[in-house]
Protein backbone atom coordinates (compact mmCIF):
# COMPACT_ATOMS: atom_id res chain seq x y z
CA UNK A 1 0.00 0.00 0.00
CA UNK A 2 2.98 2.36 0.06
CA UNK A 3 2.86 4.56 -2.97
CA UNK A 4 6.09 5.44 -4.72
CA UNK A 5 6.28 9.07 -5.64
CA UNK A 6 7.78 10.74 -8.64
CA UNK A 7 8.45 14.42 -8.94
CA UNK A 8 7.30 14.87 -12.52
CA UNK A 9 3.80 16.25 -12.30
CA UNK A 10 3.51 18.12 -15.57
CA UNK A 11 0.32 16.48 -16.79
CA UNK A 12 -2.88 17.76 -15.26
CA UNK A 13 -4.07 14.24 -14.57
CA UNK A 14 -1.91 14.12 -11.48
CA UNK A 15 -4.14 16.54 -9.65
CA UNK A 16 -7.60 15.80 -8.32
CA UNK A 17 -8.50 19.39 -9.23
CA UNK A 18 -8.26 20.46 -12.84
CA UNK A 19 -7.76 23.95 -14.10
CA UNK A 20 -5.77 26.96 -13.04
CA UNK A 21 -8.54 28.56 -11.01
CA UNK A 22 -9.33 25.56 -8.90
CA UNK A 23 -5.70 24.88 -8.00
CA UNK A 24 -5.33 28.47 -6.84
CA UNK A 25 -8.55 28.13 -4.88
CA UNK A 26 -7.27 24.98 -3.26
CA UNK A 27 -3.99 26.63 -2.36
CA UNK A 28 -5.65 29.54 -0.61
CA UNK A 29 -8.40 27.57 1.07
CA UNK A 30 -6.65 24.39 2.11
CA UNK A 31 -5.28 24.53 5.63
CA UNK A 32 -2.79 21.74 5.03
CA UNK A 33 0.82 22.75 4.61
CA UNK A 34 1.36 21.35 1.12
CA UNK A 35 -1.83 21.71 -0.86
CA UNK A 36 -1.18 20.20 -4.23
CA UNK A 37 1.91 18.24 -3.43
CA UNK A 38 4.70 18.08 -5.94
CA UNK A 39 4.27 14.36 -6.23
CA UNK A 40 2.04 12.27 -8.36
CA UNK A 41 0.17 9.30 -7.05
CA UNK A 42 0.93 6.65 -9.62
CA UNK A 43 -1.53 4.22 -8.05
CA UNK A 44 -4.02 5.89 -5.77
CA UNK A 45 -5.03 2.50 -4.39
CA UNK A 46 -6.82 3.73 -1.32
CA UNK A 47 -8.81 1.19 0.65
CA UNK A 48 -12.42 2.00 1.50
CA UNK A 49 -13.11 5.35 3.16
CA UNK A 50 -9.60 6.72 3.21
CA UNK A 51 -9.41 10.46 2.54
CA UNK A 52 -6.54 12.01 0.65
CA UNK A 53 -5.18 14.85 2.78
CA UNK A 54 -5.33 17.35 -0.10
CA UNK A 55 -8.85 16.55 -1.28
CA UNK A 56 -11.31 19.46 -1.53
CA UNK A 57 -13.60 17.81 1.02
CA UNK A 58 -10.80 17.74 3.60
CA UNK A 59 -10.06 21.42 2.92
CA UNK A 60 -13.67 22.50 3.50
CA UNK A 61 -13.95 20.22 6.55
CA UNK A 62 -10.85 21.89 8.03
CA UNK A 63 -12.50 25.29 7.59
CA UNK A 64 -15.70 24.08 9.31
CA UNK A 65 -13.67 22.78 12.25
CA UNK A 66 -11.68 26.02 12.35
CA UNK A 67 -14.88 28.08 12.61
CA UNK A 68 -16.22 25.77 15.33
CA UNK A 69 -12.99 26.10 17.28
CA UNK A 70 -13.23 29.88 17.07
CA UNK A 71 -16.85 29.66 18.23
CA UNK A 72 -15.84 27.59 21.26
CA UNK A 73 -12.87 29.87 21.95
CA UNK A 74 -15.24 32.82 22.21
CA UNK A 75 -18.29 31.28 23.86
CA UNK A 76 -16.86 28.68 26.25
CA UNK A 77 -15.18 31.19 28.61
CA UNK A 78 -18.12 33.57 28.23
CA UNK A 79 -20.72 31.02 29.26
CA UNK A 80 -18.39 29.73 31.99
CA UNK A 81 -18.14 33.17 33.59
CA UNK A 82 -21.25 35.16 32.73
CA UNK A 83 -23.92 32.49 32.62
CA UNK A 84 -22.94 31.01 35.99
CA UNK A 85 -25.61 32.95 37.85
CA UNK A 86 -28.28 31.42 35.62
CA UNK A 87 -27.46 27.97 37.00
CA UNK A 88 -28.77 29.24 40.34
CA UNK A 89 -32.28 29.68 39.00
CA UNK A 90 -34.56 26.75 39.68
CA UNK A 91 -36.82 27.31 36.67
CA UNK A 92 -33.80 26.53 34.51
CA UNK A 93 -33.68 23.09 36.12
CA UNK A 94 -37.31 22.24 35.58
CA UNK A 95 -37.02 23.32 31.94
CA UNK A 96 -34.15 20.88 31.52
CA UNK A 97 -30.99 20.77 29.49
CA UNK A 98 -32.22 21.56 25.99
CA UNK A 99 -34.05 24.83 26.65
CA UNK A 100 -30.83 26.84 26.58
CA UNK A 101 -29.93 27.30 22.90
CA UNK A 102 -26.23 27.58 23.74
CA UNK A 103 -26.36 24.09 25.23
CA UNK A 104 -27.79 22.65 22.01
CA UNK A 105 -25.09 24.33 19.93
CA UNK A 106 -22.42 23.06 22.34
CA UNK A 107 -23.76 19.55 21.92
CA UNK A 108 -23.56 19.82 18.11
CA UNK A 109 -20.01 21.13 18.38
CA UNK A 110 -19.04 18.19 20.57
CA UNK A 111 -20.51 15.74 18.07
CA UNK A 112 -18.65 17.38 15.18
CA UNK A 113 -15.37 17.29 17.12
CA UNK A 114 -15.81 13.56 17.66
CA UNK A 115 -16.53 13.15 13.92
CA UNK A 116 -13.34 15.12 13.29
CA UNK A 117 -11.34 12.59 15.32
CA UNK A 118 -12.78 9.78 13.17
CA UNK A 119 -11.95 11.68 9.97
CA UNK A 120 -8.40 12.30 11.15
CA UNK A 121 -7.99 8.58 11.76
CA UNK A 122 -8.90 8.10 8.10
CA UNK A 123 -6.82 10.83 6.42
CA UNK A 124 -3.59 10.06 4.62
CA UNK A 125 -0.44 11.83 5.69
CA UNK A 126 3.07 12.28 4.29
CA UNK A 127 5.84 10.57 6.22
CA UNK A 128 9.51 11.55 6.45
CA UNK A 129 10.42 9.87 3.15
CA UNK A 130 7.84 11.98 1.29
CA UNK A 131 5.55 9.03 0.79
CA UNK A 132 1.79 9.15 1.14
CA UNK A 133 0.75 6.66 3.79
CA UNK A 134 -2.62 5.06 3.09
CA UNK A 135 -2.54 2.13 5.54
CA UNK A 136 -5.23 2.68 8.19
CA UNK A 137 -3.06 1.07 10.87
CA UNK A 138 -0.09 3.37 10.22
CA UNK A 139 -2.37 6.43 9.98
CA UNK A 140 -3.91 5.55 13.35
CA UNK A 141 -0.49 5.00 14.94
CA UNK A 142 0.76 8.34 13.59
CA UNK A 143 -2.34 10.19 14.82
CA UNK A 144 -2.43 8.59 18.28
CA UNK A 145 1.24 9.48 18.80
CA UNK A 146 0.51 13.06 17.69
CA UNK A 147 -2.62 15.13 18.26
CA UNK A 148 -5.02 12.42 19.41
CA UNK A 149 -4.83 12.98 23.22
CA UNK A 150 -5.44 16.73 22.90
CA UNK A 151 -8.32 16.18 20.46
CA UNK A 152 -9.89 13.53 22.65
CA UNK A 153 -9.68 15.62 25.80
CA UNK A 154 -11.15 18.59 23.96
CA UNK A 155 -14.03 16.53 22.55
CA UNK A 156 -15.31 14.99 25.80
CA UNK A 157 -18.79 16.41 26.49
CA UNK A 158 -18.17 17.13 30.18
CA UNK A 159 -21.46 18.95 30.69
CA UNK A 160 -23.45 15.85 29.71
CA UNK A 161 -21.47 13.67 32.11
CA UNK A 162 -21.90 16.02 35.07
CA UNK A 163 -25.23 17.69 34.27
CA UNK A 164 -27.25 14.99 36.03
CA UNK A 165 -25.98 16.07 39.45
CA UNK A 166 -27.38 19.51 40.00
CA UNK A 167 -25.21 21.26 42.57
CA UNK A 168 -23.67 24.70 42.06
CA UNK A 169 -20.13 23.48 42.62
CA UNK A 170 -20.68 20.96 39.86
CA UNK A 171 -21.89 23.68 37.51
CA UNK A 172 -18.72 25.66 38.18
CA UNK A 173 -16.55 22.58 37.70
CA UNK A 174 -18.27 21.76 34.42
CA UNK A 175 -17.70 25.18 32.98
CA UNK A 176 -14.04 25.03 34.04
CA UNK A 177 -13.61 21.60 32.45
CA UNK A 178 -15.22 22.79 29.24
CA UNK A 179 -12.41 25.28 28.84
CA UNK A 180 -10.31 22.24 27.89
CA UNK A 181 -11.74 22.81 24.43
CA UNK A 182 -9.45 25.80 24.07
CA UNK A 183 -6.67 23.23 23.56
CA UNK A 184 -7.95 22.86 20.03
CA UNK A 185 -6.64 26.34 19.29
CA UNK A 186 -3.14 24.82 19.35
CA UNK A 187 -3.99 22.82 16.24
CA UNK A 188 -5.53 25.82 14.53
CA UNK A 189 -2.42 27.88 15.18
CA UNK A 190 -0.35 25.11 13.61
CA UNK A 191 -2.60 24.99 10.56
CA UNK A 192 -2.66 28.75 10.04
CA UNK A 193 1.13 28.77 9.93
CA UNK A 194 1.10 28.68 6.16
CA UNK A 195 -0.55 32.10 5.94
CA UNK A 196 2.53 33.71 7.49
CA UNK A 197 3.75 34.70 4.02
CA UNK A 198 0.89 37.17 3.53
CA UNK A 199 1.53 40.36 5.50
CA UNK A 200 -2.11 41.44 5.73
CA UNK A 201 -3.24 38.00 6.93
CA UNK A 202 -0.63 38.01 9.68
CA UNK A 203 -1.72 41.48 10.83
CA UNK A 204 -5.34 40.36 10.92
CA UNK A 205 -4.49 37.18 12.85
CA UNK A 206 -2.39 39.10 15.37
CA UNK A 207 -5.19 41.58 16.03
CA UNK A 208 -7.68 38.71 16.41
CA UNK A 209 -5.35 37.02 18.91
CA UNK A 210 -5.08 40.27 20.86
CA UNK A 211 -8.85 40.70 21.08
CA UNK A 212 -9.42 37.01 21.90
CA UNK A 213 -6.97 37.10 24.81
CA UNK A 214 -8.59 40.32 26.03
CA UNK A 215 -11.96 38.53 25.87
CA UNK A 216 -10.69 35.59 27.97
CA UNK A 217 -9.14 37.91 30.53
CA UNK A 218 -12.41 39.88 30.68
CA UNK A 219 -14.24 36.66 31.56
CA UNK A 220 -11.72 35.92 34.34
CA UNK A 221 -11.99 39.51 35.60
CA UNK A 222 -15.75 39.16 35.85
CA UNK A 223 -15.44 35.78 37.56
CA UNK A 224 -13.13 37.29 40.20
CA UNK A 225 -15.62 40.09 40.90
CA UNK A 226 -18.53 37.65 40.98
CA UNK A 227 -16.86 35.27 43.45
CA UNK A 228 -15.65 38.04 45.75
CA UNK A 229 -18.78 40.19 45.81
CA UNK A 230 -20.46 38.49 48.81
CA UNK A 231 -17.37 39.03 51.01
CA UNK A 232 -16.39 42.60 50.19
CA UNK A 233 -18.00 45.98 49.64
CA UNK A 234 -15.22 47.49 47.52
CA UNK A 235 -15.06 45.14 44.53
CA UNK A 236 -15.25 46.48 40.98
CA UNK A 237 -18.81 45.16 40.52
CA UNK A 238 -20.05 47.23 43.47
CA UNK A 239 -18.28 50.31 42.14
CA UNK A 240 -19.84 49.74 38.73
CA UNK A 241 -23.29 49.34 40.26
CA UNK A 242 -22.76 52.64 42.10
CA UNK A 243 -21.63 54.47 38.95
CA UNK A 244 -24.56 53.17 36.91
CA UNK A 245 -27.07 53.67 39.70
CA UNK A 246 -28.13 50.00 39.52
CA UNK A 247 -27.44 48.94 43.10
CA UNK A 248 -27.32 45.28 44.11
CA UNK A 249 -30.21 43.94 46.16
CA UNK A 250 -29.43 40.56 47.68
CA UNK A 251 -33.03 39.40 47.84
CA UNK A 252 -33.46 39.96 44.08
CA UNK A 253 -31.06 37.96 41.90
CA UNK A 254 -31.72 40.11 38.82
CA UNK A 255 -30.69 43.36 40.54
CA UNK A 256 -27.40 45.08 39.76
CA UNK A 257 -25.85 45.87 36.38
CA UNK A 258 -27.04 43.86 33.39
CA UNK A 259 -24.88 41.17 31.79
CA UNK A 260 -24.20 43.56 28.90
CA UNK A 261 -22.98 46.28 31.27
CA UNK A 262 -20.73 43.83 33.08
CA UNK A 263 -19.22 42.29 29.95
CA UNK A 264 -18.57 45.59 28.18
CA UNK A 265 -16.97 47.03 31.32
CA UNK A 266 -14.78 43.96 31.84
CA UNK A 267 -13.62 43.97 28.21
CA UNK A 268 -12.98 47.69 28.41
CA UNK A 269 -10.87 47.21 31.51
CA UNK A 270 -8.77 44.34 30.15
CA UNK A 271 -8.15 46.02 26.81
CA UNK A 272 -7.12 49.28 28.45
CA UNK A 273 -4.79 47.34 30.76
CA UNK A 274 -3.33 45.23 27.95
CA UNK A 275 -2.60 48.27 25.84
CA UNK A 276 -1.22 50.01 28.97
CA UNK A 277 -3.66 52.91 28.61
CA UNK A 278 -5.62 52.53 31.85
CA UNK A 279 -8.13 55.33 32.40
CA UNK A 280 -8.80 54.27 35.95
CA UNK A 281 -12.58 54.57 35.90
CA UNK A 282 -12.70 50.78 36.36
CA UNK A 283 -10.09 50.15 39.01
CA UNK A 284 -8.96 47.06 40.92
CA UNK A 285 -9.46 47.55 44.67
CA UNK A 286 -9.25 44.20 46.45
CA UNK A 287 -5.99 42.26 46.63
CA UNK A 288 -7.00 39.52 44.21
CA UNK A 289 -8.15 42.10 41.68
CA UNK A 290 -4.82 43.89 42.00
CA UNK A 291 -2.87 40.66 41.55
CA UNK A 292 -4.91 39.84 38.46
CA UNK A 293 -4.27 43.33 37.10
CA UNK A 294 -0.54 42.85 37.61
CA UNK A 295 -0.73 39.63 35.58
CA UNK A 296 -2.72 41.38 32.85
CA UNK A 297 -0.14 44.14 32.62
CA UNK A 298 2.74 41.65 32.36
CA UNK A 299 0.92 39.68 29.65
CA UNK A 300 0.00 42.94 27.95
CA UNK A 301 3.55 44.22 27.78
CA UNK A 302 4.73 40.93 26.23
CA UNK A 303 1.87 40.83 23.72
CA UNK A 304 2.20 44.47 22.84
CA UNK A 305 5.90 44.06 22.14
CA UNK A 306 5.47 40.93 20.03
CA UNK A 307 2.44 42.10 18.04
CA UNK A 308 3.59 45.60 17.26
CA UNK A 309 7.16 44.48 16.66
CA UNK A 310 5.72 42.12 14.07
CA UNK A 311 3.66 44.90 12.53
CA UNK A 312 6.68 47.09 11.86
CA UNK A 313 8.58 44.15 10.36
CA UNK A 314 5.63 43.33 8.08
CA UNK A 315 5.28 46.91 6.87
CA UNK A 316 9.01 47.05 6.15
CA UNK A 317 8.70 43.84 4.14
CA UNK A 318 5.79 45.29 2.17
CA UNK A 319 7.81 48.34 1.15
CA UNK A 320 11.18 46.66 0.57
CA UNK A 321 9.94 45.06 -2.67
CA UNK A 322 8.82 48.33 -4.22
CA UNK A 323 12.01 50.17 -3.24
CA UNK A 324 14.11 47.41 -4.81
CA UNK A 325 12.03 47.65 -7.99
CA UNK A 326 12.45 51.43 -8.17
CA UNK A 327 16.22 51.33 -7.70
CA UNK A 328 16.53 48.73 -10.44
CA UNK A 329 14.34 50.77 -12.79
CA UNK A 330 16.51 53.82 -12.09
CA UNK A 331 19.59 51.84 -13.02
CA UNK A 332 18.01 50.65 -16.26
CA UNK A 333 16.97 54.18 -17.19
CA UNK A 334 20.46 55.47 -16.43
CA UNK A 335 21.86 52.74 -18.66
CA UNK A 336 19.51 53.69 -21.49
CA UNK A 337 20.29 57.37 -21.14
CA UNK A 338 24.03 56.74 -20.97
CA UNK A 339 24.14 54.52 -24.04
CA UNK A 340 21.56 56.68 -25.83
CA UNK A 341 19.47 53.74 -26.93
CA UNK A 342 16.48 54.97 -28.96
CA UNK A 343 13.17 54.09 -27.34
CA UNK A 344 11.87 52.46 -30.51
CA UNK A 345 14.27 49.60 -29.91
CA UNK A 346 13.00 48.87 -26.41
CA UNK A 347 10.25 46.49 -25.55
CA UNK A 348 9.07 47.77 -22.21
CA UNK A 349 6.72 45.28 -20.64
CA UNK A 350 5.88 45.76 -17.01
CA UNK A 351 8.74 44.36 -14.97
CA UNK A 352 10.82 42.75 -17.69
CA UNK A 353 12.67 45.66 -19.26
CA UNK A 354 14.62 44.08 -22.11
CA UNK A 355 17.08 46.79 -22.95
CA UNK A 356 18.60 44.60 -25.61
CA UNK A 357 16.92 45.24 -28.96
CA UNK A 358 16.69 42.52 -31.56
CA UNK A 359 19.01 44.21 -34.09
CA UNK A 360 22.58 44.61 -32.86
CA UNK A 361 23.29 48.27 -32.18
CA UNK A 362 26.07 49.94 -34.05
CA UNK A 363 27.82 52.65 -32.05
CA UNK A 364 25.46 55.62 -31.74
CA UNK A 365 25.84 57.34 -35.13
CA UNK A 366 22.44 58.99 -35.25
CA UNK A 367 24.03 62.21 -34.00
CA UNK A 368 25.72 62.73 -37.36
CA UNK A 369 22.42 63.88 -38.84
CA UNK A 370 22.73 67.22 -40.56
CA UNK A 371 20.96 69.93 -38.69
Amino acid sequence: PRIPLTSNSQDGAAYPLQGEGSTLYAQVLSLESDVLPEYKLQVPETTWWILLHYSPFKASWDWIILLLVLYTAVFTPYSAAFLLDEHRDLHQRSCGYTCNPLNVVDLMVDVLFIVDIVINLRTTYVDQNDEVVTQPSRIAKHYIKGWFPIDLFAAIPFDLLIFRSGSDEMATLTSLLKTARLLRLVRVARKLDRYSEYGAAVLFLLMCTFVLIAHWLACIWYAIGFVERPYTETGWLDNLAEQLGKAYNDSDSTSGPSVKDKYVTALYFTLSSLTSVGFGNVSPNTNSEKIFSICVMVIGSLMYASIFGNVSAIIQRLYSGTTRYHTQMLRVKEFIRFHQIPYSNLQLSGWKTTALPTTPLSPPHHHHHHH
